[in-house]
């Protein structure tokens, strides 16, 4: 379901975090993902750490309320549906919003993250 999206958390060999939100189905482009927030490269923040970093736990995590507010990008496919799905925060909670006021929210970003050749 294109319009169930997840929060991925990165960082960079600097420690900079950046959260990135895709469909669920989808897998993220490591280097499109760098591109959007300026960065030469940006990898997937080590299981282990998403806790102490978020404040969730993995497979709950949202964008909406971490621990510190993250530039945040957000797939621009979400973009085609009134309403998406993510994560509410613990495991088995979702939120239905609109896209474009969660974007406002969040005062995020949209970008292509994902390869759509796959």
């Amino acid at each position: 379901m294109e319009r169930m999206l997840k929060t991925l958390l990165t960082t960079t060999p600097a420690h900079k975090y950046y959260v990135f939100v895709i469909p669920v189905a989808a897998e993220i482009d490591l280097k499109a993902a760098a591109r959007s927030v300026g960065e030469k490269s940006v990898s997937m923040l080590p299981v282990k750490d998403i806790t102490a970093v978020s404040g969730y736990v993995r497979g709950g995590c949202s964008p909406v309320g971490m621990k510190k507010q993250f530039q945040t990008v957000f797939d621009k496919s979400c973009l085609a549906f009134k309403n998406i799905y993510i994560s509410g925060g613990k495991l088995g909670c979702q939120l239905e919003l609109s896209p474009n006021a969660l974007i406002t929210y969040l005062n995020a970003t949209t970008a292509q993250l994902i390869d759509l050749g796959v």
